[in-house]
């Protein structure tokens, strides 16, 4: 089920959805251009659970927040993407332009540890803005149930555009994150996890339904246009 636009118009100029956009983009190019060196790179630079919980380790602040606006592969930064691009701009319209920006890295934040977490021995680097795009997808879920997402269906050889609502598009994708995640809880390396860190994906989608009501909840109200001014005779 691959989403690809919705029917919720916003009401505000998305200017950090954008933002955020072409910052991923602009480091991935970054990555392409390390060529043979890329790896050494991300495994210096990009979080790896396993040296928070080494001894005298810490939280790698400065990793977790990079690894953020780092991908692994042009299908990882193309989805990751695509679902920023469908919902960040409504949520973003709802919270306004500085709350989101804490909303998003929150999430991003939290994914991240909610990975760690559930893979404290793996020295693995994670990357990817999916973590922080799944506490944007928790908040759209609260926000705006009834939107209906254009969505293309793939069941072998059936192919169709279907509108889902909100309410059901996104707990379903919550479902197979959570049944994946404990799926790979018995898994020895990331390959054998199917190399998605899908507790970043639930802790984010957990995170950014909490951040959401810590910054106002449903009850944030949307931009209003402004008024017309009264004509004068």
């Amino acid at each position: 089920m691959l989403p690809l636009r919705d029917d919720n118009p916003s009401h505000r100029t998305p200017f950090v959805t954008w933002g955020l956009i072409g910052l991923n983009v602009l480091l991935f190019l970054y990555e392409l251009s390390l060529g043979q060196r890329l790896p050494d790179f991300l495994f210096q630079a990009a979080f790896v659970p396993a040296r928070t919980f080494d001894a005298g380790g810490g939280l790698q602040a400065g990793s977790a927040l990079l690894s953020m606006f780092l991908h692994g592969g042009f299908t990882h930064i193309a989805g990751n993407m695509l679902f920023l691009w469908i919902f960040g701009d409504n949520v973003e319209d709802r919270l306004g332009h500085w709350r989101f920006v804490v909303f998003y890295l929150g999430c991003g934040f939290a994914a991240t540890y909610a990975h760690a977490l559930a893979a404290s021995h793996s020295t693995v680097p994670a990357v990817g803005a999916s973590g922080a795009i799944a506490g944007v997808l928790g908040a759209y879920l609260v926000l705006y149930p009834r939107a209906r997402i254009l969505t293309l269906v793939i069941l072998g050889f059936y192919i169709d555009w279907v509108k889902v609502p909100a309410l059901v598009y996104l707990p379903i994708w919550f479902l197979l994150q959570f049944i994946s995640g404990l799926a790979s809880l018995g898994a020895e390396t990331s390959a054998q996890a199917g190399g998605v860190a899908w507790f970043a994906h639930i802790g984010g989608f957990v995170a950014g339904v909490a951040l959401l009501f810590l910054l106002g909840g449903p009850g944030v109200r949307r931009r209003q246009p402004p008024r017309p001014r009264p004509l004068t005779f």
